[in-house]
Protein backbone atom coordinates (compact mmCIF):
# COMPACT_ATOMS: atom_id res chain seq x y z
CA UNK A 1 0.00 0.00 0.00
CA UNK A 2 1.24 3.50 -0.93
CA UNK A 3 0.78 6.32 1.60
CA UNK A 4 1.82 9.97 1.49
CA UNK A 5 1.94 11.96 4.71
CA UNK A 6 3.61 14.95 6.33
CA UNK A 7 4.16 13.50 9.80
CA UNK A 8 7.79 14.33 10.66
CA UNK A 9 8.00 11.30 12.96
CA UNK A 10 7.57 8.98 9.97
CA UNK A 11 10.49 10.42 7.97
CA UNK A 12 13.51 8.13 7.58
CA UNK A 13 16.54 10.41 7.73
CA UNK A 14 18.84 7.60 6.54
CA UNK A 15 16.84 7.26 3.31
CA UNK A 16 16.46 11.01 2.82
CA UNK A 17 20.08 11.93 3.52
CA UNK A 18 21.32 8.88 1.61
CA UNK A 19 19.57 10.10 -1.51
CA UNK A 20 20.02 13.86 -1.21
CA UNK A 21 23.71 13.76 -0.27
CA UNK A 22 24.42 12.30 -3.71
CA UNK A 23 21.72 14.08 -5.78
CA UNK A 24 22.96 16.57 -8.39
CA UNK A 25 21.29 19.51 -6.64
CA UNK A 26 22.47 18.80 -3.08
CA UNK A 27 25.59 16.66 -3.46
CA UNK A 28 27.56 16.58 -0.23
CA UNK A 29 24.91 18.15 2.00
CA UNK A 30 25.61 17.26 5.61
CA UNK A 31 23.08 15.38 7.68
CA UNK A 32 22.96 18.28 10.16
CA UNK A 33 22.26 20.91 7.50
CA UNK A 34 19.59 18.74 5.91
CA UNK A 35 17.95 18.22 9.31
CA UNK A 36 17.85 22.00 9.81
CA UNK A 37 16.30 22.51 6.36
CA UNK A 38 13.70 19.87 7.15
CA UNK A 39 12.83 21.42 10.53
CA UNK A 40 12.12 24.71 8.75
CA UNK A 41 10.00 23.22 5.96
CA UNK A 42 6.85 21.18 5.46
CA UNK A 43 8.16 17.71 4.66
CA UNK A 44 6.30 14.93 2.90
CA UNK A 45 7.21 11.28 2.66
CA UNK A 46 5.82 8.63 0.36
CA UNK A 47 5.83 5.12 1.77
CA UNK A 48 5.26 1.65 0.45
CA UNK A 49 4.41 -0.89 3.15
CA UNK A 50 5.75 1.50 5.82
CA UNK A 51 9.11 1.91 4.03
CA UNK A 52 10.00 5.39 2.81
CA UNK A 53 10.51 5.43 -0.96
CA UNK A 54 10.34 9.16 -1.68
CA UNK A 55 10.41 12.63 -0.20
CA UNK A 56 9.73 16.30 -0.87
CA UNK A 57 9.82 19.46 1.16
CA UNK A 58 8.08 22.78 0.81
CA UNK A 59 9.65 26.01 2.02
CA UNK A 60 6.66 28.25 2.67
CA UNK A 61 5.01 30.96 4.72
CA UNK A 62 1.73 29.00 4.27
CA UNK A 63 0.04 32.22 3.16
CA UNK A 64 1.50 33.57 -0.09
CA UNK A 65 4.51 31.58 -1.31
CA UNK A 66 5.94 28.07 -1.60
CA UNK A 67 9.18 26.66 -2.98
CA UNK A 68 8.96 22.96 -3.79
CA UNK A 69 12.34 21.34 -3.19
CA UNK A 70 14.21 18.07 -2.82
CA UNK A 71 11.58 15.96 -4.58
CA UNK A 72 12.69 12.40 -5.21
CA UNK A 73 11.53 8.82 -5.54
CA UNK A 74 14.08 6.09 -5.03
CA UNK A 75 15.30 4.70 -8.34
CA UNK A 76 14.00 1.24 -7.43
CA UNK A 77 10.46 2.64 -7.25
CA UNK A 78 10.37 4.92 -10.29
CA UNK A 79 8.10 4.48 -13.26
CA UNK A 80 5.02 3.73 -11.16
CA UNK A 81 3.54 7.22 -10.80
CA UNK A 82 4.76 7.71 -7.24
CA UNK A 83 6.24 11.16 -7.89
CA UNK A 84 2.90 12.20 -9.36
CA UNK A 85 1.12 10.89 -6.22
CA UNK A 86 3.58 12.73 -3.98
CA UNK A 87 3.20 16.07 -5.79
CA UNK A 88 -0.59 15.65 -5.91
CA UNK A 89 -0.72 15.15 -2.14
CA UNK A 90 1.43 18.24 -1.61
CA UNK A 91 -0.74 20.33 -3.94
CA UNK A 92 -3.86 19.20 -2.04
CA UNK A 93 -2.48 19.90 1.44
CA UNK A 94 -4.81 22.34 3.25
CA UNK A 95 -1.85 24.40 4.51
CA UNK A 96 -0.82 25.17 0.93
CA UNK A 97 -4.08 26.40 -0.55
CA UNK A 98 -4.58 29.90 -1.94
CA UNK A 99 -0.89 30.68 -2.36
CA UNK A 100 -0.03 33.44 -4.80
CA UNK A 101 3.14 31.82 -6.12
CA UNK A 102 4.81 28.42 -6.20
CA UNK A 103 8.31 27.94 -7.61
CA UNK A 104 10.66 25.04 -8.13
CA UNK A 105 13.90 24.26 -9.89
CA UNK A 106 14.36 21.11 -11.95
CA UNK A 107 16.82 19.87 -14.52
CA UNK A 108 14.76 17.04 -15.95
CA UNK A 109 11.25 16.68 -14.47
CA UNK A 110 9.39 19.39 -16.37
CA UNK A 111 6.68 17.01 -17.68
CA UNK A 112 5.80 15.91 -14.13
CA UNK A 113 5.38 19.45 -12.84
CA UNK A 114 3.56 20.65 -15.95
CA UNK A 115 0.73 18.26 -15.00
CA UNK A 116 0.21 20.43 -11.92
CA UNK A 117 0.24 23.73 -13.78
CA UNK A 118 3.90 24.68 -13.42
CA UNK A 119 5.32 26.57 -16.40
CA UNK A 120 8.55 28.29 -17.35
CA UNK A 121 8.90 31.70 -15.71
CA UNK A 122 6.57 34.21 -17.34
CA UNK A 123 8.98 37.04 -16.58
CA UNK A 124 12.44 35.54 -16.02
CA UNK A 125 13.98 39.01 -16.18
CA UNK A 126 12.28 39.77 -12.84
CA UNK A 127 13.88 36.84 -11.02
CA UNK A 128 17.35 36.97 -9.57
CA UNK A 129 19.38 34.44 -7.68
CA UNK A 130 22.44 34.12 -5.53
CA UNK A 131 23.65 30.58 -6.23
CA UNK A 132 26.66 28.74 -4.83
CA UNK A 133 26.61 25.24 -6.38
CA UNK A 134 29.68 24.15 -4.41
CA UNK A 135 28.46 25.22 -0.97
CA UNK A 136 28.27 21.61 0.32
CA UNK A 137 31.67 20.58 -1.05
CA UNK A 138 34.41 19.73 1.40
CA UNK A 139 36.59 22.73 2.25
CA UNK A 140 39.38 23.19 -0.25
CA UNK A 141 42.97 23.07 0.92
Amino acid sequence: MIVVDSDPSNLDMDVIHGFLSSAYWSKGISRELLAKAMRNSLCFGIYEDDRQVGFARVVTDQATFAYLADVFVLESHRGRGLARQLVAAIAADPRLQGLRRWVLVTRDAHPLYAKFGFKALAAPDRFMELHDPDVYAAPRK
